[in-house]
């Protein structure tokens, strides 16, 4: 039985659009946080002073701010794919179960 409906799931129209729409997201999600973390890392390994510079007269350097806003890009990504998959991926998961339970 679990066979047959792993197969009809498989051949499903729609399944094939989830898996795409699913994967191009993960990939442009995970290009963009790479992006993102290993340019601060390079800012750091390259460009120390820059990090270091005092904001205003406090004693907080640019490099804090620029940590913090890499920390809430991953928040902010985490959130557009939780969106996303509420949205699309569990109404077309919804679907196919449907049509295969047919």
């Amino acid at each position: 039985m679990q066979d047959g409906l792993v197969a009809k799931i498989a051949a499903h129209p729609k399944y094939a659009q989830l898996k795409r729409r699913r994967n191009a997201l993960g990939l442009f999600l995970t290009v963009a946080m790479l992006v993102v973390y290993y340019g601060y890392i390079a800012l750091i390994a390259f460009n120390k002073p820059f990090l270091a510079k005092p904001m205003s007269a406090g004693v907080m350097s640019v490099g804090v701010p620029v940590g913090m806003a890499v920390i809430v890009f991953t928040v902010v990504i985490t959130g557009l794919y939780v969106r996303r998959a509420n949205n699309e991926y569990d109404q077309l998961t919804q679907d196919i179960l449907q049509d295969v339970a047919k």
